[in-house]
């Protein structure tokens, strides 16, 4: 059964540092959002989300200008929660840093976490036609003692499970952790830990799974070899697929680019941009939330033959140093303030690596049910065609919550 599939993955390893610190105070217990605090819950997560799309823009940008011509593919919901989480045990300058590189600054803490759960708690779903599911996991040495604190406001917080590792073992511990992460990723991601470095007392995985249909699918039969072009015009031959229906599409004269919607099942949304030729960088450089937010008012529904070419993508990245572009520098270090996780221990965080898939093909899954014909209106259609580089950002629309965003440069390639 073949679905557009997206997954999110982030491994953070904490080593602990030589030296003693002094017990700090405890944050507030913040506490799991009840029924009656679901409300103010939900106006959290909406800033939250807008905030994580402002995020993904901003870290985007710090990809794109390592290497113009390369596929991009990411998880901001995935980096945010994993480091909103670390904020719990975190404060001074650390937490500082964390707030100001991840957009949430000036955001209450109770706001920020409560904002977490309440978006966590609606993205997990299991659905016909979706399967998203956010997931945290804290693997802890067997003779850590983490604050109690911590460990319950990230159980009720971020819904983390903890799981027992003995890190002295490094093979073993290896071997359960990249189990783990197989099994939480469909068997998508295996052997991702290679080395666990010498002293890690604590690892936590972050998995943003997610498998959907699309709401109109393309038909297999429609789909043709063409050409892609890649920089300078050079092309290579790809899958494209073809649909003809009723989409949200514009045009956006100020950058110079072509935007269009494509619904999945139930509240998810594919926003393509298409910039002009030789446009990409502009449009880049203008990523920010109120373009986002203008796109979004320029578009409407109209018939459009929409041409897409079938691809896998995958992006893996180092975030101690594409976050230290962003000012997150701390939690990386010796003198990193962890000291709400463990009181009388330094933490650092020694390795922090994202990996994101992204599968796109024509039907999403076998049999699917009213998913076929759509009546459309009598008028000439519009032409989509993704046959150069394009921009590509997955999204939950009643938050909204960014889910993956990206950039596809050449489908032929990783």
């Amino acid at each position: 059964m073949n679905f557009t599939l997206g997954l999110g993955l982030l491994l953070a390893g904490f080593l602990t540092v030589e030296g003693l610190r002094e017990p700090s105070f405890s944050p507030k217990n913040h506490g799991a959002v009840s029924r009656d605090q679901e409300q103010q819950g939900r106006r959290a997560a909406q800033q939250l989300a807008r905030r994580n799309v402002g995020f993904g823009f901003e870290l985007y940008k710090r990809m794109a200008s390592t290497g113009p011509s390369k596929n991009i593919f990411f998880s901001p919901m995935s980096i945010s929660t994993a480091f909103a989480m670390l904020s719990l045990g975190a404060q001074n300058s650390t937490l500082a840093e964390i707030q100001q590189g991840l957009n949430f600054r000036n955001m209450p803490e109770k706001d920020l976490h409560e904002g977490f759960h309440y978006l966590i708690q609606r993205l997990n779903q299991k659905t016909e036609g979706l399967q998203l599911s956010l997931e945290n996991t804290l693997f802890l040495d067997r003779k850590l003692r983490p604050e109690k604190r911590f460990m319950a406001d990230a159980k009720n917080l971020y819904n983390a499970d903890s799981i027992p590792t003995n890190f002295q073992d490094i093979k073993n511990a290896q071997k359960q952790i990249n189990d783990y992460v197989s099994q939480k990723t469909q068997g998508k991601i295996n052997n991702l830990v290679k080395d666990i470095d010498p002293g890690t007392v604590m690892l936590l995985v972050n998995c943003l799974y997610f498998r959907a249909r699309w709401l109109h699918e393309f038909d297999p039969k429609s789909t043709k070899e063409e050409d892609f072009f890649l920089d300078e015009n050079r092309p290579v031959k790809v899958p494209m697929m073809f649909h003809g229906g009723m989409y949200a599409m514009g045009y956006d004269e100020q950058l110079g680019c072509t935007v269009l919607e494509m619904p999945y099942f139930h509240n998810i949304t594919a926003t393509f941009v298409l910039p002009d030729k030789g446009n990409m960088r502009r449009v880049e450089e203008a990523l920010k939330l109120d373009t986002f937010d203008r796109w979004k008012k320029l578009i409407v529904r109209r018939v459009v033959d929409v041409s897409l070419p079938r691809f896998s993508i995958t992006g893996t990245y180092d975030l101690k140093k594409t976050l230290s572009h962003l000012g997150i520098t701390k939690i990386f270090q010796e003198h990193g303030d962890l000291i709400r996780i463990v009181p009388n221990r330094s933490l650092k965080v020694g390795e922090a690596v994202h990996k994101a898939k992204l599968k796109i093909d024509e039907k999403g899954a076998e049999g699917a049910a009213g998913s076929g014909m759509q009546t459309l209106p009598m008028e000439r259609p519009l032409t989509f065609k993704l046959n150069r580089a394009f921009l590509l950002m997955i999204a939950e629309n009643l938050t909204p919550t960014m889910l993956f965003m990206g950039k596809i440069t050449n489908p032929t390639g990783t």
